[in-house]
C-alpha cells in the first residue's frame, strides 16, 4: 500500500512532537569528538568500530571512549560525498576476525564504490583484499550508495548510487550504477541472481532503478528494506524484491534542483511503488529495525535524516508502512547513521565535524 507524508502532515507531526514531553533522559552522548562519522559496527565484546568519511576507522570502548585509530585502512577517495562508508562484520567474525569496508576509490576522472575485506588483528587490518569495484567508474564525487548488509542466505548486499550525472544508468542492466547488488562473501555474483541469464546484464544486480540508497537492513522474517534520497522530494522507503525496478528516473515524486520536472510519471506500469515516500525530502540516512516481540512481520524502522534533520520512526505491518513520525524533537542535528544495539537500543551517529555518537534506550 502506497502512502505519502505530505508537507502538511510533516508540519503537523513536527508540531505535535514539540510538546513538553521529552525523551532526553533516554538519550545520552557516548562520544562528541568524531570527524564526519559515517557508520558503525558493534563488536562481540561491546566495543565499537566507527568509520569516518575522510578515511579513518576508529575503535571505541563500549562506553564511547576513543581507544585509537585502526591501522591499515585502504586509501579512499575522500572528496565531496566520497570517502570511507560502511563497516560490516563477517557473520563468523568471532572466529575469523574478518570485516568488510565499503568506500569511494579512484581519481577525479574515474572513481566508484569499492568493497574490501580484512582481518582485524591487534588494532590493525591485515590481509586486506579488494573484492569488488562498482563499474562503470564515473567522474563525479557524489551518489555512491555504499551500504552493506548480510542476507539470511549468506549473500552480501551492496547499494550503489547513480553518480548524479548518470541517472539513466539506474535503468540499464549493463551498468552497476543505481542498483542493489547481491554478492558472495568473495565478491562474485551470488548464485540465482535475477538477471544472471539475461544477455548483456550484470549478474550482480538484485534490483534496479535507485538514485542514492543509504539505508539497508534485513528484518527477522527475511525481507530486505532500503531507503534512498530523491532529488527535491521523492525520498523513498522500499521493500526490495529480486528483479524489481524501483523507477528512478522514469517515475519519481521529486523534481530537479532547478525546479524542472524530471519525469511526467510518479508511478509507471511494471515498476515498483515505494512503501513510503517523503515530499519534501528529509534526506534519509542510516536504517535500523526493531521487531515487535513475537511478531515476525511487525516492528519499527528507525532512520536518520540530513535535510530535515532528526530521528524518524516508521511503523511496519507486514509489507506496509502504516505511519512515520519524527521522534526526539530535542535532537536537531543531521543524522548520518542509526544502528540497533545488541541490547535493543539504538546507536546514532550525527553528521559533521565534530560528529557525535549517541545511545538511545528504547
Amino acid at each position: 500500500m502506497f502512502r505519502c507524508l505530505s508537507l502538511l502532515g510533516a508540519l503537523l507531526i513536527s508540531s505535535a512532537l514539540l510538546s513538553p514531553l521529552s525523551h532526553a533522559a533516554a538519550l545520552r552522548e557516548l562520544q562528541g569528538a568524531l570527524a564526519r562519522p559515517w557508520s558503525l559496527a558493534e563488536l562481540p565484546d561491546g566495543r565499537l568500530l566507527v568509520t569516518e568519511r575522510e578515511g579513518t576507522l576508529k575503535l571505541l570502548s563500549a562506553e564511547g571512549a576513543i581507544l585509537g585509530a585502526i591501522e591499515g585502512v585502504p586509501k579512499v577517495w575522500a572528496k565531496s560525498q566520497g570517502g570511507l562508508f560502511d563497516v560490516l562484520l563477517a557473520p563468523d567474525f568471532e572466529t575469523s576476525q574478518q570485516l568488510y569496508l565499503s568506500y569511494a576509490h579512484g581519481t577525479p576522472e574515474a572513481n566508484g564504490t569499492r568493497i574490501s575485506r580484512a582481518k582485524l588483528e591487534q588494532g590493525k587490518l591485515a590481509e586486506l583484499t579488494v573484492l569488488f569495484t562498482v563499474a562503470p567508474l564515473k567522474d563525479t564525487p557524489v551518489h555512491y550508495g555504499g551500504r552493506l548488509a548480510w542476507g539470511p542466505e549468506g549473500a552480501l548486499y551492496l547499494t550503489t548510487g547513480d553518480g548524479f550525472d548518470y541517472r539513466e544508468a539506474a535503468q540499464k542492466l549493463d551498468s552497476l550504477l543505481g542498483k542493489t547488488l547481491r554478492l558472495t562473501a568473495e565478491g562474485a555474483p551470488f548464485p540465482g541472481n535475477p538477471f544472471a541469464d539475461v544477455s548483456g546484464a550484470r549478474a550482480e544486480i538484485w534490483s534496479l532503478g535507485h538514485r542514492n540508497p543509504q539505508g539497508l537492513v534485513f528484518t527477522p522474517d527475511g525481507q530486505i528494506w532500503a531507503h534512498e534520497h530523491g532529488p527535491q522530494g521523492g525520498d523513498e522507503l522500499n521493500r526490495l524484491e529480486g528483479g524489481a525496478n524501483y523507477g528512478w528516473p522514469v517515475a519519481t515524486f521529486g523534481i530537479d534542483y532547478n525546479g524542472a520536472r524530471i519525469s511526467p510519471f510518479e508511478r509507471y506500469p511494471g515498476m515498483a511503488d515505494s512503501a513510503w515516500h517523503w515530499t519534501p525530502s528529509i534526506g534519509p540516512s542510516g536504517l535500523a529495525y526493531r521487531p515487535e516481540a513475537g511478531e515476525a512481520g511487525r516492528g519499527t524502522f528507525y532512520l536518520g535524516a540530513l535535510a530535515i534533520p532528526g530521528l524518524y520512526a516508521a511503523t511496519r505491518q507486514g509489507q506496509e508502512i502504516t505511519g512515520v513520525k519524527r521522534i526526539l524533537p530535542e535532537l536537531t542535528e543531521r543524522i548520518r547513521d542509526v544502528r540497533l544495539a545488541k541490547d535493543g537500543g539504538l546507536f546514532i551517529l550525527t553528521d559533521g565535524n565534530p560528529g557525535r555518537l549517541l545511545r538511545f534506550a528504547l
